[in-house]
């Protein structure tokens, strides 16, 4: 007997009321404990501007200009990136604020266009060396890794030296030219250095790209330094993170010389759980200077001196198709939340325990994140069709005000409120207002993402559940910045001599408008008008690496 469909709506309202209760839980559970943490984080920063601000002083880059430089090894794993590789690699030999370091580039015997362009910066640089792994690529990173420590571990024999901080970057990566003085000056006092990783500037329009705005300003100023200060351990990032030869060599020691899991796709970290249980030191270090830079006034568009604070941190173009964004988002889902699961369990004490949940919730949430709008589609259909046709059958309402749910919904939208408010407040310390209100829709957007991902994620964990094969390196295509972008991130001389009071502003605009008229190089005119000297000027421009 063929059911009504009039039949059909009771049970299926039946389902939503059932959906909504779920979906409500979890929401309320997950917005308790992000609560938790920005209230930590609110606690810890009231603490520290209260009670350790006015009493040590602040870290100045004078600090770490005069740390002698330690022999540094840096370690870029590469398959297929031919495309970024060279300006890349040029850019940080060029730009980067230290000269005792040689970076290492793992390659693969199957990727000869990765191979030609570092050969290329090799016969230029002798501190760019190349590594190449024994197998065809792609492996997974982890792999790559382990043959360049490998390789260096041979290099140091050969030559005669040891390397004393180790560093991993990736080939799409834009080093602030202090990062590496910053890793000099900490280390080897800690045994693992994380700096902020930032997304480089986005059009208000790209909301794929955006997301990562949103979602890394919110991580790295507000959420690892709760993490660190509540479990004293963090998650490398895989890029802007420096490491202690003891870190290595331990670490090494006790997994038969085999420096990261191949059984990951985020090493990094599974990497950083493993330094906790050697009791080795971590901390997460957000350090800005202090800039003098000419700015266009509001009202008048007359260039004038303005103070700004510059992050040392590391910046780079994340993924701006959605394609991109879910291949490499359900990468981080399958690392960390399954893969992690699987290698690391629950291991650890109380804070351990609770990072990993928070950790691996993301199973849960980003897929209950999405049902949720469904929820509210099917309530606001309910009450629209109620609106539209008040003689209709009134059927019990999904949301009946006065009973738990109708609080804990409304606890919700409190809860979400607070996030939507916090989220943009990090976006802004970062990027700006534009970006601050823009966090706003595109966190529905960051939703949609991560449901994509999540379900990718299980997709290809399922697969080698059932196949036991290894889940190869799944990489991002990147993309590096022009020459014209990278030029807003390096010293401009003009800047660097007004803050070291060797010029003045009208001298510098004396000397611009000459330059516009003469076409000539601006140190020489100010060298001319009698206002720097030669070995000042050849000092500055040393440091601006123009």
């Amino acid at each position: 007997m063929p059911i009504d469909s009039s039949d059909l709506i009771p049970y299926l309202l039946i389902s939503v009321k059932l959906l909504m209760i779920l979906v409500s839980a979890v929401i309320l559970l997950s917005g308790l404990d992000d609560l938790f943490i920005d209230i930590c984080y609110g606690l810890r920063s009231l603490y520290r501007r209260v009670f350790v601000l006015p009493r040590y002083r602040s870290l100045s880059e004078q600090d770490l200009l005069g740390c002698p430089e330690q022999l540094i090894a840096v370690m870029t794993p590469a398959w297929d990136e031919s495309a970024v590789i060279r300006p890349m690699l040029h850019n940080a030999v060029r730009t980067l604020n230290y000269r005792n370091f040689h970076i290492f580039v793992g390659t693969y015997p199957n990727d000869s266009d990765t191979h030609q362009e570092v050969e290329i910066v090799r016969e230029r640089y002798d501190n760019v060396h190349r590594i190449v792994c024994p197998h065809d690529g792609p492996t997974n990173k982890a792999d790559c890794l382990n043959w360049i420590y490998q390789g260096i571990k041979v290099f140091e024999k050969e030559n005669g030296i040891r390397f004393k901080i180790f560093i991993m970057q990736d080939c799409e990566d834009v080093i602030h030219p202090l990062c590496y003085k910053l890793f000099n000056y900490l280390i080897p006092r800690k045994d693992m250095v994380q700096l902020p990783v930032h997304s480089m500037k986005r059009k208000w329009y790209e909301f794929t790209a955006g997301h990562y705005i949103d979602e890394f300003s919110q991580l790295h100023f507000k959420d690892l330094v709760v993490r660190e200060h509540l479990n004293r351990s963090i998650p490398a990032a895989g890029v802007g993170c420096a490491f202690s030869r003891r870190a290595f060599e331990i670490v090494a020691k006790k997994n038969n010389n085999q420096l990261f899991s191949i059984d990951s796709l985020t090493e990094d970290y599974d990497f950083g759980f493993r330094l906790k249980e050697h009791g080795l030191k971590q901390v997460f270090v957000r350090f800005a200077i202090t800039r003098t830079v000419m700015k266009p006034g509001f009202w008048t568009g007359k260039p004038r001196q303005a103070r700004i604070k510059e992050l040392v941190c590391v910046r780079e173009y994340f993924p701006a198709s959605y394609w991109a964004a879910v291949r490499q988002r359900s990468r981080w889902v399958l690392g960390i939340a399954l893969q992690g699961w699987a290698n690391l369990g629950w291991r650890g004490d109380v804070w351990t325990k609770y990072m990993l949940f928070r950790d691996r919730k993301v199973l849960l949430t980003n897929l209950v994140n999405l049902l949720g709008y469904l929820v509210v589609f099917a309530v606001l259909a309910v009450w629209m069709t109620l609106w539209l046709n008040p003689d209709a059958y009134h059927y019990p309402p999904l949301l009946e005000k006065g009973s738990a749910l109708w609080y804990v919904v409304i606890a919700n939208a409190c809860l979400l409120g607070e996030r939507i408010a916090l989220r943009a407040f990090c976006v802004q310390q970062i990027h700006g207002w534009q970006q601050a209100f823009l966090s706003i829709p595109r966190m529905v957007w960051g939703n949609i993402i991560n449901f994509s991902a999540t379900c990718r994620a299980i997709s290809l964990y399922s697969r080698y559940l059932r196949t036991g094969k290894l889940i190869s390196w799944d990489k991002t295509v990147h993309v590096f910045p022009s020459e014209a972008e990278l030029q807003a991130f390096r010293r401009k001389l003009g800047e660097l001599l007004l803050e070291r009071r060797l010029i003045t502003s009208k001298q510098l605009d004396e000397a611009l408008a000459r330059q516009k008229v003469e076409h000539r190089l601006l140190g020489s005119i100010l060298i001319e008008m009698g206002v720097v000297r030669e070995d000042d000027l050849i000092e500055a421009l040393s440091i601006t690496q123009a």
